[in-house]
């Protein structure tokens, strides 16, 4: 089964960036589109972004504008841009298979803490 790795998250000033890092131990499209998603304690996971493996790119409308999803297929590894932060961006934010049935197991996502 493919693992995941997410990385890349941190404190950053509202209006910051950041870029997340989503490191798959085999082909990362094995699992089909990957999402990111986000969650914070006490509400249920978001999903915020999707990438097909061909190329195709979704965005929930709370970070469109603002969130790029890419992928590097030579590195395995799904990005995430984040630009233009804001404090309820803050949240713990995972990647996976957009697809249940084909989701693994989760990783222990990154922690993105946007202050005010």
């Amino acid at each position: 089964q493919v693992q995941l790795v997410e990385s890349g998250g941190g404190l950053v000033q509202a209006g910051g960036s950041l870029r997340l890092s989503c490191a798959a131990s085999g082909s990362i499209f094995s699992i089909g589109a990957v999402g990111w998603y986000r969650q914070v304690p006490g509400k249920l996971r978001e999903l915020v972004a999707t990438i097909a493996s061909s190329g195709g790119t979704t965005y929930s409308d709370s970070v469109k504008g603002r969130f790029t999803i890419s992928n590097d297929n030579a590195k395995n590894t799904v990005y995430l841009q984040m630009n233009s932060l804001k404090a309820e961006d803050t949240a713990v934010y995972y990647c996976n298979a957009v697809h249940p049935i084909l989701q693994v197991n989760w990783g222990q996502g990154t922690q993105v803490t946007v202050s005010s």
